[in-house]
Formats: C-alpha cells, structure tokens, sequence
C-alpha cells in the first residue's frame, strides 16, 4: 500500500479484495474518491492459473508454511481430469484458517499465526469451470473460473482431499476479474467499467452539484433502481426507491 500511495502520490488507496502474499496477477487498486466505487465494479468471474504439490502439507494451504512432504504414487491423468471436473458447479465448504475473515473483530490469520483456535464458518461458491493443464507428477496445474470470495487454496485442498492424499498451492496467479486483466498498471477510466446503467437529469445541475433534493420527473428513467449520472463536471450515483431520489455518492470527479 505504501508503494501504491508514493507512485500515484495520493493518501488514501483501495483494493478491490485480497491477493494472497504469495499470488501473482490482477488486482484492482483505486485511489481517493474512487475506492467508493468498488460495490459498483463487476468483478465477477474470476480465473485463476494455480499450482498443486501433491504430497506437501501446510497448515496454511501454501508454500509459506509448508510442514511435511510425503512421497505420493503417480495418479493417472484421467483421474486427475475427474477429481477436477467433479468441483465444478455449486461448492460448500471452510475458507483456510489463514485467511482475511474477521472473527470477533480480529483477521482469521492473526489468530491463526498466535496459535489460537481459528473456528470458521463454511461458505458457498460457484466454480464455473476448472481444467487440467498440465500434470507432472507430483505437481497438478489448473485453471479454475470461479465467482468472487472462492478460496483457491481452499479448492486445491479438495482435490488433495479427493485423491486421499496431502497437498498445498505452490503457485497461484489470478488471470482476472471479471472485466479486468494485468496490463502493467494501467490506468483506466471507472466510469466505463461500472456495472450501473446510466440515467439522465433533465433538471438543473447546478441542483445535483450543491446536493440538493431532486425529483423524480426530472430523470429520464423513473424506476426503482441505483444508475450513473453524468454531469459536464462530475458523475453522481442515485438510487430511486418509490419515485423517493436518494444520492449513493454525488459530485465524483471525472477520471483524469
């Protein structure tokens, strides 16, 4: 974060979610004001490009704390294709115990670092697709495309788990984010990217720029819903609930 605020000279930076110390890849980063326009990216699905080392164990379900490797026997390929195919579609199950989730106010891989007991609850993700690249024993290359909040070192344990044996990610790359790909730091425009529809104001701006209360009639679309609008000088958001207009984020500068 300190790097992010020195290059782009800015006090406040945001990220789009969390990027395991150990991934590599895409990673959304806003500065200023425009890290209240994250709620509004579409950041779904995400691909993944991952790594599993059959044999290895690790508390931590990566190479950072990798405990004991065993040797394994060779699986054939097939069974690596089927072990992979049968995760696709709806998955429950335990984020790793190193990871970001809050439990009584205090990060899961704090306590889990201090040795304390790590109780979390299991959640719900989507995998809509996942493939085998490569296997060269004992490493199993992946790609999986998933919805956001999956834990990918959480899925290369379930295939360990389905073949009986141990196993951690010794790599993992994140391909993208929904729309979004590593492109050298690239700047972009968020109002291009924003998954709202956009509305038009028909009212006097000068209303919207000294947040005043607006009316309904003066918006081209009357129906409920949040929508993007563009003034000459600045975007706002507003949400309209029963013909009510309420400001989401009014008076968002445009992107330089």
């Amino acid at each position: 974060m300190g790097y992010v605020k020195r290059k782009y000279n800015t006090k406040k930076v945001g990220f789009s979610g969390t990027l395991d110390p150990f991934a590599t890849g895409c990673l959304i980063v806003a500065t200023g004001q425009y890290t209240k326009l994250f709620q509004y990216l579409n950041k779904t699905p995400k691909s993944y490009k991952a790594t599993l080392w059959l044999g290895a164990n690790s508390p931590s379900l990566d190479i950072e704390k990798v405990d004991s490797i065993k040797e394994v026997p060779e699986f054939p390929y097939e069974k690596i294709e089927e072990v992979l195919h049968s995760l696709k579609g709806e998955l429950t199950y335990y984020p790793p115990k190193f990871c970001a989730k809050k439990i009584n106010g205090k990060r899961a891989y704090e306590l889990a670092r201090a040795g304390e007991e790590v109780k979390l609850k299991t959640i719900t993700s989507t995998i809509y697709d996942i493939k085998l690249i490569n296997y060269n024993h004992p490493f199993v290359h992946f790609e999986a495309k998933v919805s956001e909040g999956t834990y990918i070192r959480s899925l290369g344990s379930l295939i360990a788990d389905k073949l009986n044996i141990d196993g951690t990610l010794s790599s993992l790359h994140r391909i993208h984010e929904g729309q979004f790909y590593y492109d050298n730091e690239k700047a972009l425009d968020p109002f291009t990217h924003l998954a709202l529809p956009s509305n038009i104001y028909t009212g006097e701006e000068d209303d919207m720029e000294l947040g005043k209360k607006l009316i309904v009639e003066y918006f081209e679309a009357k129906e409920n819903g949040i929508y993007l609008i563009e003034t000459v000088n600045f975007f706002s958001i507003i949400e309209i609930v029963d013909k009510v207009v309420h400001y989401k984020f009014n008076r968002i500068p445009k992107f330089q």
